[in-house]
């Protein structure tokens, strides 16, 4: 459920007509239900209720500071994969024992800031990350916490530039190597191993990747445990799909089910890194019409949001939600959504059934607040867009559209060019 509705033929974010943002921001522009927000976090934790659990929001999906703070106004930590986003979680105080730190490259200096901060965990994705963080911890006189990412081989059924834990990733160690690593990995002694992570992929729509996905690492765990390893946390990751089309992923209180029956009994706090199902439907992208082109072979909409703004599209191909700010228009066209940016592969959605748009109309790009202002671009040196969130009628801008002079910021033109 989302906070996305029209009152008489206005789509509005809460209580706020989206024309109204408009006019005070310009287009585009991101707009944030802070209601949807807060319960998706909600009702994902309550699923959980019955057991040990912590919610780590993958802050790559969407890291705005006032996104962020909502989460940590309601309990959450974050899943953090840069020197970056460790800035953005300090910044919204966020308690640094609730940060599991991902990602396949970590440097010493991303490394030892962790450390310094106090983070919960690293999840080491390669053997020579664990020597590189012993390094640091040891001449840092600190004490690493850490998990192995195991891949357990299993098809997570989802785009393949988003399948993670299959033996051909980049990502994590596979599970056949991975008690020869936790050995090792106790033997290090800056080093104390304290948990096992798995993720296998985003925008997973089925329960049973992530069934057989557990079946495998439950194996593991108790393996770890009869040698003796405290294992204290089991991170699954998180991947839990959100509808974008005609998707039907499970509900949060189906995939609890699933998780906690094939958990049971391991003695293990849960941590999830839940990203997409928490953001994906909280946000829109409003784009307004520049120009409605009628071909012979193809009828294009030109809308003044581009693939710069949301590279989904370009990227996976993948689908965008197109609605009409304003549902009194007549009738229906099929065509291409595109924007300004000269390359063939601008686009926001193909040969779409959307309304018949009229230039100056307002469009909105649904479940764009996953992926969406995190991967945009300056490409084509075109401004990025503000970030706006809506609480009840209240509109915040939550982050200003850039400037010309932020464009250059940083540029020089040495002396004797």
């Amino acid at each position: 459920m989302n906070h996305f509705q029209y009152r008489n033929n206005d789509l509005c974010c809460e209580e706020v007509p989206l024309k109204d943002i408009a006019t005070q921001v310009g287009t585009p522009f991101y707009v944030y239900s802070h209601a949807t927000l807060s319960r998706h976090l909600e009702t994902f934790s309550s699923a959980f209720a019955e057991v040990p659990h912590l919610i780590c929001y993958s802050i790559k999906a969407n890291s705005n500071l006032a996104v962020l703070k909502t989460f940590v106004n309601h309990g959450a930590g974050f899943d953090i994969v840069s020197g970056g986003e460790l800035f953005r979680a300090q910044k919204v105080g966020c308690d640094a024992a609730k940060i599991v730190y991902s990602g396949v490259g970590k440097t010493e200096t991303e490394i030892a800031d962790a450390l310094q901060a106090g983070i919960l965990m690293f999840n080491v994705e390669s053997t020579q990350e664990l020597d590189t963080i012993n390094a640091v911890a040891g001449r840092l006189g600190k004490k690493a916490g850490i998990a192995l990412r195991v891949n357990p081989d299993v098809d997570p059924q989802t785009h393949p530039y988003i399948s993670t834990g299959m033996k051909k990733a980049k990502f994590g160690i596979n599970i056949s190597q991975a008690l020869e690593d936790y050995r090792r990995a106790a033997s290090l002694p800056n080093l104390e191993v304290i948990g096992v992570d798995c993720h296998i992929g985003s925008q997973l729509t089925k329960l049973s990747p992530f069934v057989d996905a557990i079946a495998k690492i439950r194996e593991l765990v108790e393996n770890l445990q009869q040698e003796g390893f405290a294992i204290k946390y089991l991170d699954l990751g998180g991947g839990l799909g959100i509808t974008y089309d005609a998707e039907q992923p499970p509900s949060p209180a189906d995939y609890a089910r699933a998780i906690i029956e094939g958990t049971r009994g391991l003695g293990v706090t849960l941590i999830f890194e839940p990203g997409r199902v928490m953001v994906g439907n909280a946000g829109m992208l409003i784009t307004r019409v520049l120009y409605v082109k009628k071909g012979e072979a193809k009828n294009f909409v030109i809308v003044d949001a581009a693939m710069n703004d949301l590279t989904r599209p370009a990227l996976y191909g993948s689908y965008q939600g197109i609605q009409a700010a304003d549902r009194s228009i007549d009738g229906t066209i099929i065509a291409d959504v595109v924007g300004p940016i000269c390359e063939s592969g601008d686009f926001l959605a193909q040969d779409r059934e959307i309304p018949a748009f009229s230039q100056g109309d307002l469009v909105a790009v649904a479940s764009a607040g996953a992926y969406g202002f995190t991967m945009s671009s300056n490409y084509n040196s075109r401004r990025r867009v503000p970030e706006i969130m809506v609480k009840n009628d209240k509109v915040m801008v939550v982050r200003q559209r850039e400037t010309y002079d932020d464009l250059i910021k940083g540029e020089t033109i040495p002396e004797g060019l």
